[in-house]
């Protein structure tokens, strides 16, 4: 009975690890894929409000962005 509830546990204990170390691994490699917001998609924003940016316009934002992360 006691032998039955303790590899209960440890199998819980190492099927929660494995899906930790799994979906990290995800997660880094969507990330890396697809990133959040780039430089392209600020300067189509601001092309679509109607004005053409300038680079260093495009920075400030992606600083700004990357500020509140």
């Amino acid at each position: 009975m006691l032998e039955t509830i303790l590899w209960s546990i440890g199998s819980l204990v190492v099927g929660i690890i494995i899906g930790f170390i799994i979906s990290k691994q995800l997660m880094k490699k969507q990330l890396t894929e697809n990133p959040p917001i780039n430089e392209k998609m600020i300067e189509a924003m601001m092309s679509s409000m109607g004005r053409k940016p300038s680079a260093k316009q495009v920075k400030q934002v992606m600083s700004q962005m990357n500020r509140f992360k």
